[in-house]
């Protein structure tokens, strides 16, 4: 477990040495009884505060932040009304200012010397919270050892991105309160940060010494939208060979020889292609309410300084006895979300042999979690650019195909389910197979000639052969084209998405 650290330790750890200004008021006059009174006062002379938060601004590698931060040592950073007061009122700034916001809970849960009055404080900070991201502005959360309790039931748990301390005791329900109603111990290990990030509940476990560059890493991202074009004018521009949306992919390649291809186990994936050609990587975890999926990667990230959301279809994390489930579905729906508050685009990787058929995935809610999905995407109004890095199989591919642009490596395909498949119910067998994926129309050569995609990135002759190359010359061509996305009206560009989908193959 990292030791314990108060409110300013934390502060002068993150923020540029010398750049905290304080907005804390000082706290009023209580009119309460002569016990908690003196709990005020001998919480006030050991934590050296007048509250149980700390909010202000400083500076974080240069950039102007607004933070909110419990202090454990004040009433173990119970929540008053005072305490609400304080925090709203910071985070009202915030939203006023047009800053990103920092927060970084810590707390026993709500103060029971003020009862139901102060728990029913977290309906007014929720509130200020969601105006915040209403406004489109990042919001990180850090939690700290403890978070308990309404604390975590409002400011706590509604981040863009949600980290925490390692070994932090996280939840909703105190152990000691459990254990007092039901005269047993809570199960150890449950309420850990290392058990919600394994879950999915939250994002990732971070050393105190490692917050600020993720920090920096993640609002290069979440609030690139207002910068943009400035950060894309020194970005490598793609190469007449990268390929263009005029030019005909056609190289001899068979639709069956395109589908082998793109199961070579050495293909590069979602994975290579971040290494090798983004920056500002932020990996994020799970849906946010307990599920996660190693079929689907949710990343922040930028291509040629251009920045967006990453939804990746995993190939490393899709096998036989873990095939992409609905799970994976709602986690790329939490992608979808946070593209919609922020207004970044959205780039989605599909490259999945299909999503799981099983028991397990017909009552996890697959087909509706793909309509979702579709209806999701296809109605977002932030920009999408989707891509078919591989193999395109079934539901799984088409829950996150419906983009304003829609790329394709040469040797990716996509197809309503293998061509196996589709060989067994047209003729009863899978030997047909090479037969059908040509029929069908599967390459990405006959996806650009039917306008399903806009542009082909070429494969010399395979990506397998030149993953490094090849994963440069597609980062360079999507930092292109979501600079041309940023670029367009947004109504303009809604509009044209839907009449795509309306008028395709008619």
């Amino acid at each position: 477990m990292s030791p314990r650290l108060d409110a300013r330790t934390l502060r002068d750890l993150v923020l540029d040495p010398g750049s905290w200004t304080s907005w804390d008021a000082p706290v009023g006059p209580r009119d309460v009884d002569p016990d908690y009174a003196a709990d005020l006062r001998a919480a006030a002379e050991r934590s050296r505060q007048d509250e149980a938060v700390v909010t202000g601004e400083g500076r974080l590698r240069g950039r102007r932040v607004a933070v909110v931060a419990g202090e454990f040592g004040f009433l173990a950073g119970s929540i008053g009304v005072a305490t609400a007061e304080r925090l709203v009122a910071a985070v009202e700034r915030a939203t006023d200012e047009g800053l990103p916001l920092l927060a970084a809970p810590v707390s026993g849960g709500t103060r029971m010397q003020e009862g139901t009055v102060a728990f029913l404080q977290m309906i007014g900070i929720t509130a200020a919270i969601a105006r915040h991201k209403a406004a489109g502005l990042p919001y990180l959360v850090y939690l700290r050892d403890p978070t308990f309790g309404g604390v975590l039931a409002s400011w706590g748990s509604t981040g863009h991105v949600t980290i925490a301390e390692p070994g932090a005791a996280v939840g909703f329900l105190g152990p000691r309160v459990y254990e007092a109603l039901y005269g047993e111990p809570f199960p150890a290990g449950v309420q850990t940060s290392d058990h919600l990030a394994r879950l999915g509940l939250i994002d990732a476990v971070v050393p105190h010494e490692d917050v600020a560059d993720l920090a920096d890493r993640a609002l290069s991202v979440l609030s690139a939208r207002r910068t943009w074009h400035t950060d894309v004018r020194d970005a490598e521009r793609p190469r007449r060979e990268d390929g263009t949306e005029t030019d005909d992919p056609e190289d001899g390649r068979s639709a069956w020889d395109v589908v082998t291809s793109s199961r070579r186990r050495d293909r590069p994936g979602v994975r290579r292609l971040l290494r090798t050609a983004a920056t500002d990587v932020v990996g994020l975890s799970g849906t946010g309410a307990g599920e996660k999926d190693p079929g689907l990667l949710l990343a922040l990230a930028r291509f040629g300084g251009a920045p967006c959301v990453v939804l990746g279809q995993d190939r490393r994390g899709q096998v036989l006895s873990a095939p992409l489930g609905p799970a994976a579905l709602r986690e790329a729906r939490r992608g979808m979300r946070l593209a919609a508050e922020l207004h970044l685009p959205l780039v989605t990787l599909i490259d999945t042999p299909g999503a799981a058929l099983s028991v397990e995935a017909e009552e996890g809610g697959l087909a509706a979690e793909i309509a979702r999905c579709l209806e999701d995407l296809v109605t977002l109004r932030a920009p999408t650019l989707a891509v078919l890095l591989g193999q395109g199989t079934g539901g799984g591919a088409l829950a996150l195909v419906p983009a304003d642009r829609v790329l394709a490596a040469a040797n990716g395909w996509l197809g309503p389910l293998p061509p196996e498949g589709a060989s067994a119910i047209v003729h009863r067998t899978v030997d047909r197979a090479p037969e059908m994926a040509a029929a069908q129309g599967v390459r990405a050569t006959d996806l650009w000639r039917a306008g399903i995609v806009d542009r082909v990135v070429p494969e010399r002759p395979d990506a397998a052969d030149e993953p490094v190359e090849f994963c440069r010359r597609l980062g360079r061509v999507l930092g292109e084209e979501l600079a041309g996305l940023l670029g367009r009206d947004d109504a303009e560009r809604h509009r044209s998405r839907l009449h795509r989908y309306r008028r395709l193959g008619r």
